[in-house]
C-alpha cells in the first residue's frame, strides 16, 4: 500500500484519460448492472410464484380470450377451490410515455387469492361498492399525485376495448405487500372490476370475443393436484371450438416472457459484448500508460525494483481503474434502474414483475466483474513491464 501514491500520482497526471477511461467503463458497468437486475426481478418473480396457483388461457395465444361459460366448468373441476378472470386492459393513461400495467379483474376472487396484495380493509370496502373503482400500486399514486377519491380516464389500445372511448376510474384504494412478500408484489400495477369492462363494451358492434376472458386465475385446494388439475381442465375443452393451455403460475410468467423471445439468452449476449469493451478500453489505457513510462521504469529497476514489483504497480493501477468505474457504474444504476419500466417499450415487458431494485448481491456480482476485468486487461502491459529490460527502454524513450 506504501507504493498506492505513487499510482495515483500516474493517475492525476494524465487526468483527461483517466476520466475518460473511467466514465467509459462505468458506463459498461452500469449496463452490466441493468441486465443483471432485469433477470434477478424475472428470475425472482418466476420462483416466487404460488405452487397453489394456476392459469388457464387460450389455447393459440394471449390475445384470444375464451367464453366466459368456461369459468363455471372449471370451477366444478376436482381440486378447484377458486376461479377469477383477469384481462389485460392495456389502457394508457395521458401518453405511452405514462403507461402502467392495468388489469380487469373479478375482484372478491382474484384477490382473495393473492394475499401477498394487501389493501386496507375500509379502503377494499369502498372499492368493492364502487364499479368504476381502482386499485393501484403506491409507485403509480407517487408518480402521478393519485390520492383516494382521484378521477382519472383511460382508454385501451386494444381496439374491442375503446368502442365507448375512454373509461372512467376513481382512486378508491392504493394496495401494499404483505411483511416479507415485497419482492414478490409489483407497484406499479392497477386494477379494476372486470364487471366494469364487461357491462361497458357488452353489446357494441366489432367486440366479439373480446367480451370473454382473456384468463381464469385458479386456486388449489391441494398444490400436489396442480398437474391433474392442469390435466383435466384442457381435457374438458378438448373437443371445443376454443381450446384452453393450462399451466401453473410459474410456467405462465415464463410464457409471457418468451413472447419477446429467448431474453436471458439476448441480455447475456449483450452483457458478453458489454465485458469485452470493458477489457478493450482497460487494455488500451494501461498499454499507454506502460508505453508512455518506459523511462520511469526503466529506473524504477535501475534503482533496485524488482520486476516483479514494477508488475504489482501496474496491476494496482489497473486494479484502480476498475474499483473507481465499478463503484460509478453500480451508483448510476442504483439512481436509474428504478425508472427503467417507465420506458414505454420496457415497461409493457416488465409489467408483471416486481419495480426493479439493484440487489446487493447484484451490485457485488457487477462490483467484482469490473475490478476483475480490469485486472485482466491489466496484465498483458504489466506483463510487458515486467519484462522489459532497461536498455531498451532507455533505448526507445
Amino acid at each position: 500500500m506504501k507504493f498506492l501514491p505513487y499510482v495515483l500520482q500516474h493517475l492525476r497526471r494524465s487526468w483527461i484519460r483517466t476520466a475518460s477511461t473511467v466514465a467509459g467503463m462505468a458506463l459498461c458497468v452500469f449496463l452490466i448492472c441493468v441486465l443483471q437486475t432485469v433477470l434477478a426481478a424475472i428470475e425472482s418473480s418466476i420462483a416466487g410464484a404460488s405452487p397453489s396457483r394456476l392459469v388457464t388461457r387460450h389455447a393459440v395465444s394471449l390475445t384470444f380470450n375464451m367464453p366466459l361459460a368456461y369459468k363455471a366448468r372449471i370451477q366444478a373441476i376436482d381440486g378447484v377451490d377458486r376461479v377469477a378472470i383477469s384481462n389485460w386492459f392495456m389502457g394508457v393513461y395521458r401518453d405511452m410515455k405514462d403507461f402502467f400495467p392495468n388489469f380487469a379483474v373479478e375482484s372478491e376472487d382474484y384477490f382473495a387469492m393473492y394475499p401477498e396484495i394487501r389493501v386496507p380493509p375500509d379502503q377494499m370496502q369502498a372499492y368493492l361498492q364502487d364499479m368504476q373503482g381502482a386499485l393501484i400500486g403506491p409507485d403509480i399514486a407517487r408518480k402521478h399525485g393519485f390520492r383516494i377519491g382521484d378521477q382519472f380516464q383511460m382508454e385501451s389500445v386494444i381496439p374491442p376495448y375503446r368502442v365507448r372511448g375512454p373509461m372512467t376510474f376513481v382512486v378508491r384504494g392504493i394496495y401494499g405487500a404483505a411483511p416479507g412478500r415485497e419482492g414478490s408484489v409489483n407497484m406499479t400495477t392497477m386494477y379494476f372490476h372486470y364487471r366494469y369492462l364487461y357491462e361497458t363494451i357488452q353489446g357494441a358492434e366489432g367486440v366479439g370475443d373480446y367480451a370473454g376472458a382473456g384468463t381464469f386465475n385458479l386456486q388449489l385446494r391441494d398444490p400436489d393436484l396442480a398437474t391433474a388439475v392442469m390435466r383435466a381442465v384442457d381435457t374438458n375443452f378438448e373437443n371445443s371450438d376454443v381450446q384452453t393451455k393450462t399451466e401453473t403460475e410459474g410456467a405462465f410468467l415464463s410464457g409471457f416472457i418468451s413472447l419477446v423471445g429467448n431474453l436471458a439468452g439476448l441480455l447475456g449476449a449483450v452483457g458478453l459484448a458489454v465485458a469485452f469493451t470493458i477489457l478493450l478500453v482497460t487494455a488500451n489505457t494501461m498499454s499507454m500508460a506502460v508505453r508512455e513510462r518506459r523511462t520511469e521504469i526503466a529506473v524504477l529497476k535501475t534503482l533496485g525494483f524488482s520486476g516483479g514489483r514494477v508488475l504489482a504497480l501496474v496491476m494496482i493501477e489497473a486494479a484502480a481503474l476498475g474499483v473507481l468505474a465499478g463503484a460509478l457504474g453500480v451508483l448510476l444504476a442504483q439512481a436509474l434502474v428504478g425508472g427503467l419500466a417507465d420506458l414505454p417499450f420496457m415497461g409493457l415487458l416488465l409489467g408483471n414483475f416486481p419495480a426493479l431494485r439493484v440487489s446487493p448481491p447484484v451490485a457485488g456480482f457487477t462490483f467484482t466483474v469490473a475490478v476483475v476485468l480490469s485486472l485482466g486487461a491489466g496484465f498483458v502491459p504489466a506483463l510487458t513491464a515486467y519484462r522489459g529490460r532497461i536498455t531498451e527502454m532507455l533505448r526507445h524513450a
